[in-house]
C-alpha cells in the first residue's frame, strides 16, 4: 500500500538541516525517530527509502498513523542486529547525550550506514555557562526543559567533546554545522572555539 503524501508541513531547524544533508532516493533510518516527523518529511520531499525505530509506544504510534515504516524496540540493543552497510544515512537526532554507551552507538550506526548524521545538544552553550556561574544550578532551557533530578540527559557533551571523539574513533567530519540562539545556522570547520562558545546545538555529518 503506498502513503499519500501529507499536506507540507515545517519542520524543526535542527532537523531541516538534516534533511538538507541527505541525498533524494537513499536508504534513511532514524533511530529514535519520536512521531516520524523528519521521516515524514524525507519521505515526502526526498523521496527516500524512510525506515525507523522508536521506543516509545506513542511515538511508533504516530508514526503507523503517518504511514510510515517505523519498528518499536531500544536503540542500544537492536541495532546490533542489523546488517553492515544496510543504510546510506542512519540519523540519531538530540538522543546521543541519552544513550548509556555513546560510543558504542556511534560504532554501530557506522557499521550499518554509510554515512552518519548526529544532532546534539551543547552543554558549553555560554548561556548554559552564566546560567551555573549566576545561578548555581544546572539550567534549564527549551531546548534542555529537565530539572536535574529528572532529565533522560546523562552523558553530558560539548561540541569539542564530540570533535574529539570522532578524532578517536577514526571517523571523517564530512560537514558541521552549529546553531545559534537565533536559530542561524553557520559551518564550524575549524572554528571550535567559537562553536563551542556560540553553539546552543550541532549537527555532524560522518562517514568512516
Amino acid at each position: 500500500m503506498m502513503m499519500t503524501p501529507a499536506n507540507p508541513k515545517a519542520i524543526r531547524v535542527d532537523l531541516q538541516l538534516i534533511a538538507d544533508m541527505i541525498e533524494p532516493g537513499t536508504r534513511v533510518l532514524d533511530v529514535g525517530c519520536g512521531n516520524g516527523a523528519l521521516l515524514e518529511y524525507l519521505w515526502r520531499e526526498k523521496q527516500v527509502d524512510a525506515r525507523g525505530i522508536e521506543i516509545s509506544t506513542q511515538g511508533v504510534q504516530a508514526c503507523v498513523s503517518a504511514g510510515l515504516s517505523v519498528v518499536q524496540g531500544d536503540v542500544e540493543e537492536d541495532l546490533y542486529n542489523y546488517p553492515d552497510g544496510a543504510f546510506d544515512y542512519v540519523i540519531l537526532s538530540q538522543t546521543l547525550q541519552a544513550m548509556m554507551d555513546p560510543k558504542a552507538m556511534i560504532e554501530q550506526m557506522t557499521r550499518i550506514g554509510k554515512h552518519v548524521i548526529v544532532s546534539l545538544p551543547n552543554f558549553a552553550y555560554w548561556r548554559l555557562r552564566l546560567f551555573i556561574m549566576f545561578k548555581g544550578r544546572m539550567p534549564v532551557s527549551e531546548n534542555l526543559p529537565y530539572e536535574w533530578y529528572d532529565t533522560p540527559n546523562i552523558h553530558f557533551c560539548t561540541i569539542r567533546d564530540f570533535v574529539n571523539l570522532t578524532k578517536t574513533m577514526g571517523l571523517t567530519i564530512e560537514r558541521s554545522l552549529f546553531l545559534d540562539d537565533e536559530g542561524a545556522s553557520r559551518t564550524i570547520g575549524k572554528s571550535i572555539a567559537m562553536a563551542n562558545w556560540f553553539g546552543e546545538q550541532a549537527v555532524f555529518l560522518l562517514r568512516k
